[in-house]
């Protein structure tokens, strides 16, 4: 009996520790954020949404970096049959012919 209670008291201390717990965790996101840090974290987000300008290029490279992405691509499309002329961004095309077979005759 004793043990079950203690049990018992151990387990609702628990249970009421976790839902302090996890209320402590959600108050700061329910109110206005005001801090310093996460403003200025925002607003350089906002900042680099404008220099991106949506694409896929880099955001203010260096020329080394841009000469770095250059080598890059140009050992890829030597592993990967590129070269000269060759656009890689594009899908390939496939070209399938069926093979020649010989009628079978089958009456004979």
């Amino acid at each position: 009996m004793l043990s079950s209670r203690l049990l018992d008291n151990i387990h609702r201390s628990i249970r009421s520790s976790v839902h302090s717990r996890n209320l402590g965790i959600l108050a700061p996101c329910l109110q206005k954020a005001s801090d310093p840090i996460q403003q200025l974290f925002i607003e350089k987000i906002k900042e680099y949404k404008q220099k991106s300008g949506g694409g896929n290029k880099l955001v203010e490279p260096s020329p080394e970096i841009e000469r770095e992405l250059k080598s890059e691509l140009e050992k890829v499309a030597k592993v990967y049959g590129g070269g000269p002329g060759v656009d890689m961004t594009k899908f390939p095309t496939f070209k399938f012919t069926d093979p020649v077979i010989d009628p079978i005759n089958m009456e004979k």
